[in-house]
C-alpha cells in the first residue's frame, strides 16, 4: 500500500487506447486517464469532423503536459480492429483498453435491414473483438492490463427501437465476463461500465421528448453527464481497482434498481 492511497490511481508509464474518444463519454474518460499520467491513443472514425475533434482532444492533453496521438479507423471497415491495434502498438504497447465506440440505429424490430444490422455488428462487436484478440494477450504476457467495455443499461433494459444495439451491448457484457475468467490470473482485469441515461449529442433529440419522463424513474432525479463516468473509469483502469474483475458496474443514478 503506497503512503498516499491516491497514488493507486496514478497511471504514469501506462498507455491507454480509448475508442470513440473524440467527444462525450470517450473524451471525458481519455482526459481523465491523461490527467493521472497515462499516455493516450485517441481513436476516431476518420471523418473530417472526427479528425478535427480528435486533434482538439490531443491538443488539450498536450497543453496540460501529457502525451497523446490520434488514430483514425472506421470500425465498419473489414479488419479495422486489426489495423488500429497494429498502429497504436507500433506507437506504444497498450496497457489499458477502453472500448467506448459504438453506434445505435433505432428502428422497429420488424424493419431491421441486413445492412443496418451488419453495420452495428461490425462497429459494436467485430472490430472490438479484433482489438481484444490483438491487445489483451500481450497485456497478460507483461503481467498487467486493464480492459473496460462501455456498455449500457440497455443490456438489461432494452429499448424497443434498439433491438440490435441492445443485443450487442448484452454480448459485450458476456465477453467481459468470459475474458475476466481467462486473463484474471495474468494481472489483467476486464470489467464492463454501464452508463444509464447520459445526455450526449447522439441522444439529445430523444431526450428532448423522453427525458422528463425518464428522470422520474431515476432515483437521483437527473440525467447523467459524460463526466459522471470518470470516477468509475479511473477506478477500473488503475491499481486501485486491481481486485475488481468481471464486474458490471452501473453508472445510472440508480435506474437499474428503480
Amino acid at each position: 500500500m503506497p503512503q498516499n492511497v491516491l497514488d493507486l490511481f496514478r497511471l504514469t508509464g501506462r498507455t491507454a487506447l480509448v475508442t470513440g474518444a473524440r467527444r462525450e463519454i470517450g473524451r471525458a474518460i481519455a482526459l481523465a486517464l491523461a490527467g493521472v499520467g497515462a499516455k493516450l491513443a485517441i481513436h476516431h472514425a476518420d471523418t473530417e469532423q472526427e479528425r478535427a475533434d480528435a486533434a482538439a482532444v490531443v491538443r488539450e492533453i498536450e497543453q496540460a503536459g501529457g502525451k497523446a496521438r490520434a488514430f483514425g479507423q472506421d470500425f465498419a471497415v473489414a479488419d479495422a480492429g486489426r489495423h488500429l491495434a497494429a498502429a497504436v502498438s507500433a506507437w506504444s504497447p497498450v496497457d489499458i483498453l477502453v472500448l467506448n465506440a459504438s453506434i445505435e440505429l433505432p428502428e422497429p424490430f420488424d424493419e431491421i435491414t441486413r445492412e443496418r444490422f451488419d453495420r452495428q455488428i461490425a462497429v459494436n462487436l467485430r472490430s472490438p473483438l479484433e482489438l481484444l484478440q490483438d491487445l489483451v494477450p500481450p497485456m497478460g504476457g507483461r503481467g498487467w492490463g486493464r480492459v473496460v467495455t462501455i456498455g449500457s443499461v440497455q443490456q438489461v433494459r432494452p429499448h424497443p427501437q434498439m433491438m440490435v444495439y441492445a443485443g450487442t451491448k448484452a454480448a459485450q457484457l458476456n465477453w467481459s465476463w468470459n475474458l475476466a475468467r481467462q486473463f484474471g490470473g495474468q494481472g489483467v482485469t476486464v470489467n464492463n461500465l454501464a452508463p444509464g441515461a447520459i445526455l450526449t449529442a447522439r441522444n439529445r433529440d430523444q431526450m428532448a421528448t423522453e427525458g422528463e419522463a425518464l428522470v422520474q424513474r431515476i432515483p437521483t432525479g437527473r440525467l447523467g453527464q459524460p463526466g459522471d463516468l470518470v470516477g468509475a473509469a479511473l477506478l477500473l483502469c488503475s491499481d486501485a481497482g486491481a481486485y475488481i474483475n468481471g464486474v458490471n458496474l452501473y453508472v445510472d443514478g440508480g435506474r437499474a434498481i428503480a
